[in-house]
């Protein structure tokens, strides 16, 4: 694998840094021309590439303008061994300050390319492409298929990306590998819940302000009970390594009409993330309590809860414990140092393939940590020693799980 790798670096290198090139923001969420160029690169490798846009009524409830899902079919031998998808998704967070270099212009410096998206996750697009025709190189004794899925819309949940190609059945796998680091294995992570928090009030003069009924007055104790319980989170901790504690932001507040008014509006949405011992359904339901508890009974105040995202966390599941294996030995081997399964305080899309039943982890051409990278940070950079590493391992790890 490792001479089939080589002989086509420079090409993957190439590959990579045209990906980055093209913006793919999420938000706005418009993915299209990103799929396309991604398409055309992957056809130019020799890969027959399936489009399928998801319709812009489901994108559009997702908050996003245009999805175009990707998937790479390749079979070997009877094609009667397992099935295994390589998920990578293309939707980046937008560049923000900061930068030093073009966010879109895909620059090396010593050893590294620096752009968006470049660590999270358009390199795994590399990974698992070049991984793929190092097998297509040296298909000999392999039984099984794999697929690329390529998707958009990670940043925005994975409900038209994953998700949607499950659902649709357009792929059943029977492993995913979905874009990760380096240096482990991921076997879970954590959830997220995304809530909107409504407090209305009646608007009135500032210079009469006991007419009116003030919304961010009555927001105040909600939001002061919100931090109590980010604290008492403090102390609750999961046993998954790698994993600390639930999380809890007040990300966003939006509210009032003018200096000399009473504000009749206050709106705030709050992140709250999941460590995998917890079922997302009970900490909403336990959140509507504490913020309905805190909510003032002032005559015209009212308070309205509404779920804009819940992402369950990844756990393992049965069958796990082979990718774990397939990948671990040879990146013990090629990185020199002992790679083990863990847990990573993030979430991902990779949680909707194991929802669905599939055995799931998490490995690509990521750094150590996220803040290594700077990911969805300024300047964020993906090591080329990383890429080439990865790239050899998850082929070994394919080979290994299709052989027969």
């Amino acid at each position: 694998m490792k001479a089939a790798i080589e002989a086509r670096w420079a090409e993957e290198v190439e590959f990579l840094k045209e990906l980055v090139k093209v913006p793919s923001d999420n938000p706005p969420g418009d993915c299209e021309a990103h799929a396309e160029r991604t398409a055309e690169l992957l056809q130019g490798l020799g890969f027959k590439v399936e489009q399928h846009p998801v319709p812009e009524p489901f994108v559009r409830q997702n908050g996003m303008r245009s999805v175009t899902n990707l998937i790479v079919r390749q079979v070997f031998g009877a094609g009667t061994g397992p099935t295994i998808a390589l998920n990578s998704h293309g939707d980046v967070v937008p560049p923000g300050d900061g930068w030093t270099t073009d966010p879109y212009g895909a620059e090396e410096h010593g050893g590294e390319i620096y752009g968006r998206g470049v660590a999270v996750s358009k390199s795994d697009f590399a990974t698992y492409a070049f991984a793929l025709l190092a097998l297509i190189a040296e298909p000999e004794g392999l039984n099984g298929a794999v697929e690329l899925h390529l998707t958009y819309d990670e940043e925005a949940g994975g409900f038209v990306g994953p998700k949607w190609l499950i659902e649709q059945e357009l792929t059943k796998p029977d492993y995913a590998i979905s874009a990760g680091f380096s240096y482990a294995v991921t076997t879970a992570h954590n959830g997220c819940l995304h809530l909107e928090v409504v407090v209305r009030g009646r608007q009135a003069h500032a210079a009469m302000p006991e007419t009116g009924a003030d919304a961010l007055e009555a927001a105040m104790p909600i939001l002061s009970a919100l931090y109590a319980e980010r604290h008492r989170l403090h102390g609750v901790h999961s046993a998954q390594k790698g994993i600390d504690t639930p999380k809890l932001t007040v990300g966003l507040i939006n509210g009032g009409i003018n200096t000399n008014v009473v504000p009749d509006r206050i709106t705030f949405r709050l992140d709250r993330r999941l460590i995998p011992e917890e079922d997302g359904a009970v900490v909403e339901e336990q959140l509507r309590d504490l913020i309905l508890a805190a909510a003032p009974q002032t005559e015209g105040i009212e308070v309205e809860c509404r779920r804009i995202m819940l992402a369950e966390p990844l756990r393992p599941r049965e069958g796990t414990e082979a990718l774990v294996k397939a990948l671990a030995i040879p990146a013990e081997a090629i990185l020199g140092e002992p790679i083990g399964a863990t847990g990573a305080p993030l979430y991902t899309d990779a949680r909707h393939y194991s929802e669905a039943g599939i055995p799931t982890v998490l490995y690509g051409a990521g750094p150590r940590s996220i803040l290594e990278a700077n990911a969805h940070g300024a300047d964020e950079h993906l090591k080329l020693s990383d890429l080439k590493a990865a790239t050899e391992i998850v082929a070994l790890a394919l080979k290994d799980l299709l052989s027969e």
